[in-house]
């Protein structure tokens, strides 16, 4: 009886997939088919304005840490302010957007960051900028909440994997430009590295007010989950002030203890909340469907592993190295560069693939170039072979990407395709989090303190020797290794999500 339950069950599942994708094939044909493109244009615009908001800060954070007078615990949280904000939001906008429209939430998320972004640039100590991002980062939840959402909805499944490749190659176009963007308007001043933000974000907004369409029908009498947020909110705060200041300010501190214990008593307590409530920030029964789970896992781990990457690097060649902040977003070209070329074509893979090959490859791969990176880098490497090294995990990211989020979105009902699209930004940017605050406490447990300021501070002068960065090197390659770590243990949950993305092709 159970097993005709189940049966009866999926049927009437498939038949409201047939129903609610049928409504919004309906009003894409009635849209015309241009409106994919002009669709796909307003979230690449998007991605572009995010990445390159998020590379350009990375490459000016040395100098932020000198002309704001402030201290490496408070210029991280400049990064984590905003990622912990939009990792907080992005399924209560994925939830938002259920309710009142993919449309109206993103070009009020394009706005407010573009606002934003202008009163950043006049922030004059940490807390006020730490503020700003984090309102910064409730706006990036509005549009990355909903980016892969509008994009799935516009297009056929057979062209899904092609756009959401063009997508990623939009964010690597970003990210290549930001480093070089951050580079050059650090040279003239920091707060040029967000009022550079101002123009493209008023003609994105504009593009997306003017050009974006509602295609699936709204659902009515939803709520938000309130307690969920509050008990994440607690946990994940308490985890990243424990990891943070860990490495900084010893492991016994009443901080860092008391983190660890707020994080060990609320992140259950979220788990618990979610399992109960009627409308949850985590919708846990998606998970009961393998190709999602394992997709999600995949996209923590893979987070967890090359998102660190970047903030490292620019330690590392301007600390390290002594190069001044544009040759290092220069060198730093490579690890976001390659990613424009890859990412389109793994997304025209990914349409004639399993995604759990293609993004399984993809987590090799990063790992390889993860486990050379913690290995071979020394202080006086050449660096054709760092950016070889580059190169080769820009590769597997660009892999992994477009394939592993067309599984996940293929693998939800088009009515729930804004929590599902949430619940992957969510889970990817908890990992982005724990990848920068593990790298960050890993570092700065081997340094000492006096070496530590030097080199996030960038005033080094020409360069070190191999001696004065040992300690430095030392950890730099321990974080890496954990990286290539999480990136296997990625790649074993990818190949093993199953044949559900194949079947969704239809």
């Amino acid at each position: 009886m159970e097993r005709a339950a189940r049966k009866r069950r999926e049927r009437a599942h498939v038949l409201r997939r047939e129903r609610e994708g049928s409504g919004a094939e309906r009003r894409r044909k009635r849209f015309g088919l241009e409106y994919k493109w002009s669709a796909l244009s307003c979230t690449s615009l998007g991605a572009l304005l995010a990445s390159i908001n998020g590379a350009s800060l990375i490459v000016a954070l040395p100098t932020l840490l000198r002309e704001l007078h402030t201290g490496l615990f408070a210029l991280v949280w400049v990064l984590l302010s905003y990622l912990l904000a939009q990792t907080i939001l992005t399924i209560v906008a994925g939830r938002i957007a259920d309710m009142v429209g993919r449309k109206r939430l993103y070009v009020g998320g394009f706005a407010l960051f573009t606002v934003v972004s202008l009163l950043a640039g006049f922030a004059t100590n940490a807390g006020e900028l730490i503020a700003a991002r984090t309102v910064m980062g409730a706006a990036g939840a509005f549009m990355m909440a909903n980016s892969s959402v509008i994009v799935t909805d516009a297009f056929p499944r057979r062209q899904l994997g092609q756009a959401l490749g063009i997508n990623m190659m939009m964010a690597a176009a970003g990210s290549t430009l930001g480093v070089v963007v951050g580079g050059i308007m650090t040279s003239i001043s920091w707060h040029w590295v967000f009022w550079f933000n101002v123009p493209l974000g008023v003609i994105g907004t504009i593009w997306a007010a003017v050009n974006l369409r509602e295609l699936v029908t709204l659902k009515k009498g939803q709520h938000l989950d309130i307690p969920g947020n509050a008990a994440f909110l607690i946990g994940i705060l308490g985890l990243l002030v424990g990891l943070t200041q860990g490495g900084i300010k010893g492991w016994s501190a009443p901080e860092v203890v008391g983190g660890f214990v707020a994080a060990a008593i609320f992140l259950p307590a979220f788990l618990f909340i979610e399992s109960r409530v009627k409308e949850p920030l985590l919708r846990l029964s998606l998970f009961r469907s393998r190709t999602f789970a394992f997709g999600n896992v995949s996209a923590l781990l893979n987070s967890v592993a090359r998102f660190a990457v970047m903030f490292m690097f620019v330690f590392y060649f301007i600390g390290v190295d002594g190069y001044d902040h544009l040759m290092a977003g220069i060198l730093l070209i490579p690890l976001a560069g390659v990613m424009f070329v890859v990412a389109p074509i793994s997304g025209w893979f990914a349409d004639r693939a399993h995604a759990r090959v293609v993004s399984t490859i993809g987590m090799v791969v990063t790992a390889i170039g993860l486990i050379g990176m913690g290995t071979l880098i020394g202080a006086e490497t050449p660096y054709w072979e760092i950016a070889l090294l580059m190169v080769i995990v820009g590769v597997g990211s660009g892999i992994f990407n477009s394939p592993n989020t067309r599984a996940i979105m293929n693998s939800v009902e088009p009515g729930q395709r804004g929590i599902a699209s949430g619940t992957r930004t969510f889970l990817t940017n908890i990992g982005g989090m724990l990848s920068i605050a593990l790298a960050l406490s890993i570092i700065t447990s081997s340094m000492p303190r006096e070496q530590m300021f030097k080199v996030f501070s960038g005033t080094v002068g020409h360069g070190m020797t191999a001696a004065q960065a040992a300690p430095f090197i030392s950890g730099f390659h321990e974080a890496l290794l954990v990286g290539a770590v999480a990136s296997i243990v990625g790649a074993v949950f990818s190949a093993f999500r199953g044949k559900g993305d194949q079947e969704d092709d239809g």
